[in-house]
């Protein structure tokens, strides 16, 4: 695989921005820290153009939009990080509750997996996040048409990968859209999936760790998940049979 071919998509899931919230600032700092050099402190404007931010976390603070913030990124067009966030309404959100998604896109180079992990972690409490994923931008399209409705979303589920409800269908916001690569489930989350289990769990195990918050990461294979390769794909489903309630798949 070539990983200079392909972008990695981190998408975090937490309880909606507040009044006074600066949630969203804290996941950018933990982004930066994540990543050595890393600087973003730059956004696009409507016409493409890239802007410096020198008073970054006062824009930031300031700048938030509907429910979710702006932007921000490097000044490297060969290498670029981007992260942003988007309010899901109540109306939308599982459960009826109302959600802050952290969306960030980075380069998926061989050099830097070792980071990953650490990025996802602290985006996701930097958020407090009920949950999130890292996952390469090709396989985490294909995981996204997993979503099917008759109605909203006909069709077939891709790879014979089981078919997910739609995030309004899914009872509670601790409960997972979907799966990625590297997985992050807050406390929460893993209580209300059955995780980790010692008996049914021990190659999952083997490739997780938990946090100082009692989250965990969890990495479902070593590499970077290729949907095209039959050993990862067959990983993919076995993860979804071993937590049914993950997609709101379980009987209520």
């Amino acid at each position: 695989m070539a990983f200079t071919q392909n972008t990695l998509s981190i998408h975090v899931y937490a309880p909606a921005l507040m009044d006074d919230d600066r949630r969203h600032v804290a996941v950018v700092h933990a982004m930066e820290r994540a990543t050595p050099g890393l600087r973003l402190e730059w956004t696009v404007s409507d016409e493409h153009e890239l802007l410096p931010l020198p008073q970054r976390d006062t824009w930031l603070a300031q700048a938030r939009r509907n429910g979710g913030f702006p932007l921000v990124c490097n000044n490297d067009r060969s290498h670029p990080v981007t992260i942003f966030g988007v309010a899901e309404s109540a109306s939308f959100g599982p459960g009826g509750q109302a959600l802050l998604e952290v969306h960030a896109e980075l380069p998926l180079e061989e050099s830097g997996l070792a980071a990953v992990a650490d990025i996802l972690e602290g985006i996701a409490e930097g958020a407090r996040a009920f949950w999130g994923h890292a996952t390469p931008f090709e396989a985490s399209v294909e995981i996204s048409r997993q979503t099917r409705d008759p109605v909203r979303k006909p069709g077939v589920s891709p790879r014979g990968l089981p078919a997910l409800k739609l995030p309004e269908q899914i009872p509670a916001p601790e409960i997972p859209h979907r799966l990625g690569w590297l997985n992050y489930w807050s406390p929460a989350t893993a209580e209300a999936i059955g995780f980790p289990d010692p008996a049914r769990d021990t190659e999952l195990l083997s490739r997780a760790r938990r946090t100082a918050t009692g989250a965990w990461v969890v990495q479902l294979t070593d590499a970077p998940l290729d949907l095209d390769n039959p050993a990862q794909l067959d990983a993919l489903k076995r993860a979804y049979d071993r937590f049914p309630e993950i997609g709101g798949r379980a009987a209520p």
